[in-house]
């Protein structure tokens, strides 16, 4: 199974094409982002909860 069959239609007809590697590589770059972004704020929501109820104080 290769990567463009893991993509949308539109990011496989950009992909496949093969005319732009720019723009290809952009799009990647944006799902990069897109799935990075959800992950980071889970993060930091609990780091702030463990801060909030957990720790120590004193």
């Amino acid at each position: 199974m290769s990567l463009i069959s893991l993509q949308c239609a539109m990011c496989r007809a950009v992909l496949e094409s093969g005319a732009d590697q720019k723009a290809a590589e952009s799009l990647n770059d944006g799902i990069v982002y897109l799935m990075a972004i959800p992950y980071l704020l889970g993060a930091v929501t609990f780091y702030f909860i463990y801060v909030r109820f957990f720790k120590k104080q004193g």
